[in-house]
């Protein structure tokens, strides 16, 4: 397998320029590229310049939400990687043997793709960088078009924002606050609070109860729109130092005097 370097500067189409949550992604899907499209929050693996796999280590990997979150036996996916791994047949494997059904598997996967793809296109996510023909162990599942993938992640962006646009409740640790008498609660709700112990953050939650981290997120936000979880607010601004008139400050030590004629001068303007 060889592997080439295409620089994150070429120049998307005019056409997507503007729109495109990754410039560099709409061209290899426009090119029917295959390979690993590597950024500092993730990678995004490309077949025929569809989306097959998505992995970043700010989300639990499609074997938390199968393990943790789902019905897989831990064993069985350690099987499933020692046996097919190396023919990168993992996901057939898991299939074929009975392991898993077709279905849950497609969903986690998509789940895993969406997931990791909103952490490896955010803003924040660096540079870009692709390794043409580079493939993921994991095997073929199904494959997202790109355009949908940034639609998506366009999407949840908006979406944090309008249930409660407070970003520092992504990496700050989840205090729970009682619930208001009649206040209702759901299971869901419930089980996320019950892991929330005021040191674990959102992403921290997520790979404990096995579910994507953006949906963890999400209902982070959501509790703390409900008064169920603290709002860390951001911490007030610095007041810049009050600087005084050089007439003032160039006397060495202060002229006491001065500076109370000035006050009483001050007090009879009022």
């Amino acid at each position: 397998m060889t592997s080439a370097s295409i620089p994150a500067q070429v120049p998307p189409p005019a056409s997507s320029a503007s729109t495109s949550v990754s410039p560099l992604l709409t061209r290899l899907a426009e090119e029917r590229a295959t390979g690993a499209l590597l950024r500092d929050r993730g990678t995004l693996f490309l077949e025929d310049g569809r989306i097959v796999h998505a992995e970043s280590p700010a989300t639990p990997g499609l074997e938390v939400l199968l393990t943790v979150g789902g019905g897989l036996a831990p064993e069985r996916w350690r099987e499933a990687v020692d046996r097919a791994g190396a023919r990168r047949q993992v996901a057939r494997f898991l299939v074929d043997s009975g392991s898993l059904a077709g279905g849950e598997l497609e969903i986690c996967h998509l789940a895993a793709i969406f997931d990791a793809a909103f952490f490896a296109l955010s803003p924040g996510s660096g540079p870009s960088r692709f390794r043409r023909g580079a493939t993921h162990w994991i095997g073929s599942v199904r494959s997202v078009p790109a355009v949908a993938v940034e639609r998506e992640t366009r999407r949840r962006r908006e979406l944090l924002d309008a249930v409660w646009p407070y970003p520092r409740l992504d990496t700050s640790p989840v205090v729970p606050r009682e619930a208001a008498p009649g206040q209702t609660v759901t299971l869901r709700q419930r089980s996320l609070l019950r892991h929330a112990d005021g040191v674990r953050t959102p992403g921290q939650l997520a790979w404990a109860l096995g579910r994507p981290a953006f949906h963890t997120m999400l209902d982070v936000r959501r509790l703390a729109a409900a008064g169920l979880v603290d709002t860390p607010h951001e911490p007030p601004p610095t007041r810049a130092p009050v600087v005084l008139p050089d007439w003032v400050t160039r006397h060495q030590p202060p002229d006491v005097a001065l500076l109370r004629r000035l006050r009483d001068a001050l007090e009879a303007s009022l």
